[in-house]
Formats: C-alpha cells, sequence, structure tokens
C-alpha cells in the first residue's frame, strides 16, 4: 500500500488493535497503538521479543509525554528540545502501574518524536505508537517492505511500502540529573557521556 492514500486505512486498523508495517523516520516498523494491550501483546509474541525489554514509544508533540505521567524537569526538556525532533530515543522515568504493560517493570519507558510527516500525520489522529523494529528479536531489520513480508508474511493487518530505508535505528539515550548517557548508538552521534550545558544551546541535527 502506498502511504499517503492509505493513512486513513492504517488509522482504521490501529484504532481497533491492529498491528503492521510501517516505514519510520529511521527503519520499518512493527507499529500499534500504545494504548492497546492487544496490539502491544502481539508485538512481543511476533517478533518473539523478550517480554522484560519495554518498546520504545513514538509521540507527535512533547506534550504527550504527559498522556503516560511523564513530566519531564527543566533540565530534561532542554535535553529534549536540542534533540526532537530527530533519530534520538530518551530514556525517561515512568512509573505508573497502568503503563506496566509498557514498562515492564523497569519503571522507565523510552520515547522519539520522528520528523517523518506521515508518521506525525498518523499519530495526530491515533495518539502514540509502539514502532520496534520489523523483524524478529535476533534477525537483521527489514530495509524493505518486501523483507519484512518475509518476516512476517500474513500474520501482521497491513504493510506500507517506502521504498528502501538504509537509516541506523535510532541512537538511545538515558537523562537522569542533568547527565545524558548513550545506551545504544545508533543514527545520531555525540558524546557518550555529556550533560545539560552540552544541549543548551545546541540543535543537533536529525
Amino acid at each position: 500500500m502506498k502511504i499517503e492514500k492509505n493513512l486513513k486505512k492504517v488509522e482504521r486498523i490501529l484504532r481497533r488493535g491492529g498491528v503492521g508495517i510501517f516505514p519510520t523516520d529511521t527503519l520499518y516498523g512493527l507499529i500499534g497503538s500504545a494504548f492497546s494491550k492487544k496490539a502491544v501483546r502481539r508485538i512481543y509474541q511476533l517478533r518473539k521479543r523478550n517480554f522484560k525489554k519495554p518498546l520504545i514509544i513514538l509521540i507527535s508533540k512533547r506534550k504527550d509525554l504527559g498522556l503516560f505521567g511523564v513530566h519531564p524537569d527543566k533540565q530534561t526538556r532542554t535535553v529534549l528540545d536540542a534533540l526532537w525532533p530527530g533519530k534520538v530515543s530518551v530514556i525517561l522515568p515512568c512509573n505508573v502501574k497502568r503503563f506496566f504493560y509498557l514498562h515492564r517493570a523497569t519503571n522507565t519507558l523510552a520515547f522519539r518524536l520522528p520528523r517523518k510527516k506521515a508518521l506525525l500525520k498518523l499519530m495526530n489522529k491515533i495518539g502514540p505508537i509502539v514502532a520496534p523494529s520489523a523483524n524478529p528479536q535476533g534477525k537483521a531489520p527489514a530495509v524493505t517492505a518486501q523483507k519484512a513480508f518475509g518476516y512476517f508474511g500474513d500474520r501482521v493487518d497491513f504493510y506500507l511500502n517506502g521504498g528502501t530505508l538504509k537509516s541506523k535505528p535510532s541512537t538511545l539515550v538515558a537523562v537522569r540529573n542533568g547527565r545524558v548517557t548513550v545506551k545504544r548508538k545508533g543514527a545520531l552521534k555525540f558524546p557518550k557521556r555529556s550533560n545539560v550545558s552540552t544541549f543548551q544551546y545546541k540543535r543537533f541535527p536529525a
């Protein structure tokens, strides 16, 4: 399916707790609504993912963090403003009990605010999504919709074709007490250990 022409159809599927393959700002993702326990459970099962590992959540605007009971302090907001929108996922504290199915007892969640217009348009309609890379755990991420189909076949509800995606996964960082630590190297490079002053007057490119 082509992206723009099928966003409404994808929206309807996701609202029903469906899941599918969507070209994100980095790689193809296996996406579902972050507020659907059914979709989240299905994604874990399809990817054969370790149930103890949380999923990264994509949001369309920073204030969406509040939907998860996440309210960053001033230092953290400075870091987020420097990194977002962009290919960086940020680990933030979340100890809200009703989101256990997302944080998996880690009491943290990783969030990313992407730049991709079609993705933002979709989330503005249905809200935040989970979007791990479209591959079973331990396999190489799918760089085409065809490769994703080879992994999942008809076990997902839709495939959107966005051509070949060659980006690295998002860089994963943790922010705590004004310190920024890289947990996973990825698409955006910056010092492994930084503090909030590194981000105060700098805008990192997407």
